[in-house]
């Protein structure tokens, strides 16, 4: 079974869902999953480098914008009693996140694994914005 629709089946059968639209839902929480551990990994690749100083910031960017994936995941997954205030603020966050980490590995597309990254940030900031516009439609 397809990931993504893993996670749709099981926000279709909570018992208390937000009435958000669960396919728009479940393809962020993934989207912002594979945001993270991509980000996570473009840190290390980047220190691995050997040249810090010069990534620094996409260092630093993509370790807030794997940080900032990971609660949003993890915020969106829990439907009891949620807020869709907070779900909707910590996905403007994590659009901006992700709009500004993939900037700046685009900046080092040169690296294969800031190419990579740059692609998983454009994914989650698109996953991010469709299920802003689904849940204020």
């Amino acid at each position: 079974m397809d990931h993504v629709i893993h996670t749709e089946l099981i926000l279709r059968q909570h018992p208390l869902p937000l009435a958000l639209d669960h396919r728009a839902l479940g393809l962020c929480i993934e989207a912002c999953m594979e945001c993270e551990q991509a980000c996570t990994s473009c840190a290390d690749a980047c220190l691995g480098e050997g040249r810090p100083d010069e990534l620094v910031k996409c260092i630093r960017l993509c370790q807030d914008c794997a940080d900032i994936s990971d609660i949003t995941a993890r915020i969106a997954s829990r439907q009891t009693a949620g807020d869709e205030r907070l779900l909707r603020e910590l996905l403007h966050a994590c659009a901006l996140a992700c709009k500004l980490c993939g900037e700046e590995c685009l900046k080092h597309s040169g690296l294969d694994h800031c190419r990579a990254c740059a692609e998983a940030c454009e994914r989650c900031q698109q996953a991010c914005t469709r299920l802003i516009a689904a849940a204020s439609a």
